[in-house]
Parts: structure tokens; C-alpha cells; sequence
């Protein structure tokens, strides 16, 4: 085999994994994975987040140096790029998948950071929060989970804090599947962008996926806004998962979070 061939031929490869790594992270974020299917993982116990790591040879990356949540806190002070909300009317089914409550995202809708554009895949909800701010745990936080083209994954999390009940939440509570593993799908589509705060400064930091396999590289974005639910609404969530569903504060190590 000559140079060039080898060339080509490492080429390949290289696109080849960048391709199976898109198409992993991806499922991680938006496929039916719950208790029973494929290394089952918990929030206590045995299989709980201490030992993720250890469950799997997929889960290396929850013992990484860049792991999420985080407590945002010591914050540098820069000039953030606004983030650029595109959502449409998208929301179309609620997934218990036993580890949260989701509403899967047609496609079509999305955010643009930095010039780069990433589509929303999903959105899913944290009971307690998973994410502090400057040490305050908030009683229900929301993942807005997007995709860019080439594989990078950018996060949208809001803060929810006990309040008046939630409209636009309810409507997904309505089709809140019982079971872990049942999907239902939705007669009128959630706009996520009602899901947002008016004010959308942030704080960002570089971080991870929340759950198992933990993949890092993942670009956050946390609103300093949060939005109202109901103690009723919030009950709801964690009796029907059964468990509180946040993985502990991870050290932030030598990373920045930006305000």
C-alpha cells in the first residue's frame, strides 16, 4: 500500500467514527432507553452514579474531568453571543424512558451559536435540578437537548421554581406515560420557545451529557431566568418516575463558566 492509498484509507476511517460517534451521541439523547434495555444504570444504589463508570466500558466518560452538573459559581465576566431561538410548534410525544420524562422534537426547529447551527432533539425535565447557582438547588430543571450536523451537542437548561401552575407544562403533563419504556404521542404539538423565559441571558460552561454514557464536549448554556410550576405539577413528575432523577454536583476542575 502506497502513501496515498493510506492516506485515503485512514481518511475513511476517520469519517467513519466521526459518523458512528454522531449517530451514539445522538441515540444517548433522543431513543427510548429505560430500566431493562441494554446496562441498566440508576440514580442510587449498586448502579447508581458513583459507579456508572463501572457499569459499562461505553461509560468511561462519567469519571471524566469535564462531567456535568455543575455548581455555577466563580463566574468570568465576557461578552456572550445571544442565543439565537428558532422553535417551532414541534413537540409531538412524551417518553417515560424510567430516567426522566421527555417530549421528543420534530424536525425544523433549533438554536444558532456562534454562526453554528444546532437542532433541538428533545427536552426533558431534572427533579430536583440537576445544575446550582451559586449554591441554590431550584425544585425542577428543564434540558433543551440539541444537535449540530457534524455532532457537537449544545444544552439549553431553565431553572423552574415553585409557583403558579405551568400551561404550557401541563400540556405535556397531560400525556405523561405512566410506564417506563410508553410513549404517547401528543394531539396538539408543545412549542418549546413558551418554555423559555422573556430574558434569555445565560451562563455557559463546557460540560457533558447528565446520564450515562457521560459524553463530554458538550457546550451548556444555563438561563439566569427561571419560570414558575406548581408544587402539584413538580409532585406529579417525581411520583410518576418513582425517584428523584438529578446526578450530584461534578467538580468544575480548571473550567471557566462565563456569564
Amino acid at each position: 500500500m502506497n502513501k496515498q492509498d493510506a492516506k485515503h484509507l485512514n481518511k475513511s476511517k476517520k469519517v467513519i467514527m466521526n459518523k458512528l460517534l454522531l449517530s451514539l451521541s445522538i441515540a444517548s439523547l433522543s431513543t427510548a432507553v429505560f430500566a431493562g434495555s441494554g446496562t441498566q444504570w440508576s440514580y442510587s444504589g449498586k448502579k447508581g452514579p458513583d459507579n456508572w463508570a463501572q457499569l459499562s466500558a461505553d461509560y468511561y466518560a462519567c469519571n471524566g474531568k469535564s462531567q456535568s452538573p455543575v455548581n455555577l459559581t466563580g463566574f468570568i465576566e465576557t461578552d456572550l453571543t445571544p442565543i439565537e431561538f428558532d422553535y417551532l410548534a414541534g413537540g409531538n410525544e412524551v417518553l417515560n424512558n424510567g430516567h426522566t420524562i421527555q417530549v421528543n422534537y420534530q424536525a425544523g426547529s433549533g438554536i444558532k451559536l456562534d454562526g453554528k447551527t444546532f437542532e433541538l432533539k428533545q427536552f426533558h425535565f431534572h427533579a430536583p435540578s440537576e445544575n446550582h447557582i451559586k449554591g441554590e438547588s431550584f425544585p425542577l430543571e428543564a434540558h433543551y437537548v440539541h444537535a449540530a450536523s457534524d455532532g457537537e451537542l449544545a444544552v439549553v437548561a431553565v431553572m423552574f421554581r415553585e409557583g403558579a401552575k405551568n400551561e404550557v407544562l401541563q400540556k405535556a403533563w397531560k400525556g405523561m406515560p405512566k410506564k417506563a419504556g410508553e410513549k404517547i404521542g401528543l394531539y396538539e404539538n408543545i412549542q418549546a420557545a413558551n418554555l423559555l423565559p422573556d430574558n434569555k441571558d445565560y451562563y455557559r460552561f463546557t460540560g457533558s451529557l447528565t446520564t450515562p454514557p457521560c459524553s463530554e464536549g458538550v457546550r451548556w448554556h444555563v438561563l439566569k431566568d427561571s419560570l414558575e410550576a406548581s408544587k402539584e405539577q413538580i409532585d406529579l413528575f417525581t411520583h410518576t418516575l418513582g425517584h428523584d432523577n438529578n446526578r450530584p454536583i461534578q467538580s468544575l476542575n480548571d473550567r471557566e463558566v462565563l456569564e
